[in-house]
């Protein structure tokens, strides 16, 4: 591969992280103000989910940044490495922290559903589970692809 050819990529993950921070930034304390100021209520329950999602930022965050790791050790021609088996398993770790989190937080969703009558924020809540145990599952088995390949090619090495 050309030094070079995971800029699509790059872009992509810097892309995605610029909308999480926007949302972090812009729109949850604009969420939150709304609710305060209609329904304290409903504020009530939403400002632990919100709670929730600044925290999960933080492991989305790393799990990014070692997502572009993986990307430059691709660059590097050091795809097949420990150090891109050790990226991929803190993007696994990042993952499961982030699902654990939210599988906390689905009470919150169900309790502020029925504060609003409105069933659909549970789902929210669990398609926010969901999707993140979906990227620690797929970090998982290239995980154990990937060390599999290293492990066949340093018996190669030996061999010859």
């Amino acid at each position: 591969m050309e030094r070079g050819s995971t800029i699509l990529l790059k872009l992509a993950v810097l892309f995605i992280g610029l909308v999480i921070l926007a949302l972090c930034i812009f729109a949850l304390p604009a969420i939150a103000e709304e609710a305060r100021k209609n329904d304290p209520d409903f504020a009530k329950w939403l400002y632990p989910i919100l709670i929730t999602m600044y925290i999960a930022a933080v492991p989305f965050f790393v799990g990014l940044y070692q997502a572009f790791r993986v990307l430059i050790y691709i660059d590097k021609k050091m795809a097949f490495s420990g150090l891109s088996v050790r990226a991929i398993k803190r993007v696994k770790y990042c993952a499961i922290i982030i699902s654990a989190l939210y599988l906390l937080s689905l009470p919150l969703f169900y309790c502020l559903a029925q504060q609003d009558d409105a069933p659909g924020i549970v789902v929210i809540g669990l398609i926010l589970t969901f999707a993140s145990v979906v990227v620690a599952t797929f970090a998982a088995v290239l995980q154990k692809l990937l060390q599999e390949a290293i492990d066949i090619k340093s018996e190669n090495d030996l061999t010859v």
